[in-house]
């Protein structure tokens, strides 16, 4: 089977959704002992009346939710009375009855003869209200008939009824059938060939097998609906074999078998009914998979190629139109179910769901199990595809303007006198005009994408760990983008993680290799010196980039939440008139949190001494701050003295930061950030004011 690349990712998103819909293993462990229980609970109220019974089904196996409100399935038999396959099995004091298959008889199922209670011979040619006589005169039990006492049922309804005894169920489930039946002590010899059958992969084992050997069958009152003696036939139930081998289901396999039954409500049953497949086709299905297939497979992250697995070996049965018995595999459970159109369509419907490669599952709506999923795939992996488009055009405005910056330096050294030969222009035209694009876009693109899906992780209630460990790879690629920007957007990454020791480690190495050499694009502060460096190393033009230049740290609206909290501002600074318009692209920038390179970084490394309570460190950085405000040419002087504001109230200056914020703001009028940041430090007054006085 040909399996995307994106299957085990799938496969364990879905494990976590399916988890939180109560498929856990304590939890299925909890309704399995609880159900157990209540089955020991009901022999015992039905002790007085001979009556043993057991729980099967869905609710037993706890193979269900709440969503798919499955029914509690209780089946009843008689102590007193038992099959037989011959009378040498006959024991006085048991009505007893014998099994009966003959050419007639459909696979899996019997007709069962009446034997005298005192004697071990068979009835003949006796017709009453619960024997009636087969074509061969001997008189069989016939599946109309009652098997329990009157007084502990109330109505029936086929083989089914309800009783009066159980009470407080149909709260809880959508309805309770009980069926009643008559055992046999012994394995059915028609199933024989399940005992022997050869298992390469040792499932079930033959442990399983010797204790399931042990438990008996039973015969419900259900006749094969094309036997022309459907009235005289009682189906073979080996449920309680079926209960042990679901119990013995891993994890995974427990889970696809959910799924499947969540899948033919959803797809087959809302077109077809209830009857046409079901989920003990299903069930089936899994029995025969499992016991074909390596138990390796059924592994977490194999969830959903063992869901196609058994997807594919429905769709073979529904178009060999056969469905064998796990156990009597000579009856074929769809030989009443399947006509043309509907053998046509159903096969159509699962081929297709097979063609979406999973996208099937979205759309499930028990539990919101498709809801879930769809949102759970949307971080990281399909994110990625879904915001490539929507982050692409502002990777390249930043890109775009930055190579316009480089462009203009170059030309405002010319217009300085700096001596620069024709071949060295050429060069430098070269290597600064027509850049390697994909190089250096791709190193940007790397910190962008990274910052945002580390912003969509964050800003969700449950931090989705799984995503953030992908954004922090690519945060890591992004770092080379240049000396400073991707490597500071990676500081910003830890200290919101809390991690300020990482943090400060980056923010060392940074400043470390940011040495007079480095050129601050943005602010035109490329030097002489700087461009013969790079021509005399011949180095390539990515590399004159990542060495060479410290861009501008940009962040767009998609990253706020894994932008500093002091930054958030200055994506909001434009209002009334000045509001941010799409067209024409510049104005993106009124939306953009934009910070020079050489402040961000002695920024950073004063929220990490911060963090960390060194205050002798963090005022060296604070001291730091204020000398590239007032000796570095900086671009993006505004917001240098809102976070220099913004760390001044941290550290408890009201009235230093109050001034701060005043330059800024004569500085510049219109989109400022300044009127949030003096807002927060009247508040803050007030505050202080209240509490001292």
């Amino acid at each position: 089977m040909d399996v995307p690349d994106y299957y085990d990712a799938v496969s364990m998103r879905l494990i976590k959704v399916l988890d939180t819909v109560e498929l856990t293993e304590r939890i299925r462990w909890k309704r399995i002992e609880m159900w157990t229980q209540y089955e020991e609970l009901l022999t015992l109220a039905w002790c007085k009346d001979k009556v043993k019974s057991h729980i099967f089904g869905s609710q037993a196996e706890a193979t269900t939710t709440s969503g798919l409100r499955s029914d509690l399935d209780i089946v009843c038999h008689s102590i007193l009375s038992i099959v037989v396959e011959d009378l040498q099995s006959w024991e006085p004091g048991y009505s007893a009855a014998i099994m009966i298959m003959d050419d007639t008889t459909p696979p899996g199922y019997v007709k069962l003869q009446r034997a005298y209670d005192d004697i071990p011979f068979p009835i003949y040619n006796l017709q009453t209200g619960r024997l009636i006589l087969d074509r061969h005169g001997r008189s069989c039990l016939s599946n109309n008939c009652r098997t329990i006492n009157q007084d502990i049922y109330d109505e029936f309804h086929g083989p089914a009824f309800t009783s009066r005894k159980i009470v407080n169920l149909n709260a809880l489930l959508k309805s309770c059938d009980y069926v009643c039946a008559l055992k046999k002590l012994s394995w059915p010899y028609t199933a024989s060939e399940w005992i022997t059958r050869h298992r390469k992969h040792n499932w079930p084992s033959q442990e399983t097998i010797s204790i399931v050997q042990q438990s008996g069958t039973l015969f419900v009152p259900v006749g094969h609906k094309l036997s022309p003696e459907r009235h005289l036939e009682w189906r073979i139930s080996l449920s309680y074999v079926e209960k042990i081998l679901v119990w013995q289901f891993n994890s995974t396999q427990y889970k696809c078998y959910v799924v499947l039954k969540m899948i033919n409500k959803y797809y087959i049953n809302k077109k077809f009914g209830n009857n046409v497949l079901t989920s003990y086709h299903w069930k089936t299905c899994m029995f025969y998979m499992i016991e074909t297939t390596p138990t390796v497979l059924w592994q977490p992250q194999n969830l959903l190629r063992c869901i196609e697995m058994c997807l594919i070996k429905m769709c073979t049965w529904i178009e060999e139109c056969n469905c064998p018995n796990y156990f009597i595999p000579a009856e074929n459970m769809f030989l009443d179910k399947l006509n043309g159109p509907v053998q046509r369509n159903l096969f159509n419907i699962l081929h297709d769901l097979l063609r979406q490669k999973g996208r099937y599952l979205t759309m499930i709506s028990y539990d919101g199990i498709g809801q879930k999923l769809h949102k759970a795939c949307q971080s990281p992996i399909t994110l990625i595809n879904n915001e490539t488009k929507r982050i692409s055009k502002s990777v390249f405005l930043v890109v775009g303007m930055t190579l316009v910056d480089i462009h203009n330096t170059w030309f405002d050294l010319l217009r300085e006198g700096v001596q620069i030969t024709s071949p060295l222009f050429e060069r430098l035209s070269s290597h600064a005009v027509r850049l390697d694009m994909c190089t250096i876009l791709q190193r940007f693109y790397f910190s962008i994408l990274g910052s945002h899906l580390a912003s969509q992780c964050l800003k969700q209630q449950t931090i989705d760990q799984e995503g953030l460990d992908l954004a922090y790879e690519f945060l890591l690629l992004g770092s080379a983008s240049d000396v400073a920007s991707g490597k500071l957007k990676l500081a910003t990454f830890y200290l919101l993680q809390n991690n300020g020791i990482l943090a400060e480690n980056i923010l060392q190495n940074i400043e470390e290799n940011y040495t007079f050499l480095v050129s601050n694009v943005a602010a035109g502060s490329m030097k002489d010196y700087t461009i013969l460096r790079i021509v005399n190393e011949n180095i390539s033009a990515a590399d004159i980039v990542k060495y060479y230049c410290a861009f501008p740290v940009p962040y767009i609206p998609s990253e706020m939440y894994s932008t500093h909290r002091a930054l958030i501002p200055e994506m909001f600074r434009s209002t009334g008139s000045h509001q941010v318009s799409l067209n024409p692209p510049m104005n993106y920038w009124q939306s953009w949190a934009v910070v020079d390179p050489k402040f961000y970084l002695y920024f950073l490394q004063h929220q990490c001494y911060h963090q960390q309570n060194k205050i002798t460190h963090k005022m060296v950085a604070l001291s730091n701050m204020i000398w590239v405000i007032l000796h570095e040419q900086l671009k993006y002087k505004d917001t240098a003295l809102n976070l220099l504001a913004f760390c001044l109230k941290e550290d408890g200056f009201l009235v230093q930061s109050y001034a701060v914020l005043s330059k800024s703001m004569k500085m510049k009028n219109h989109h400022n950030a300044a009127k949030w940041q003096i807002a927060r430090l009247i508040n803050a007054a007030f505050k202080w004011m209240s509490g001292r006085y």
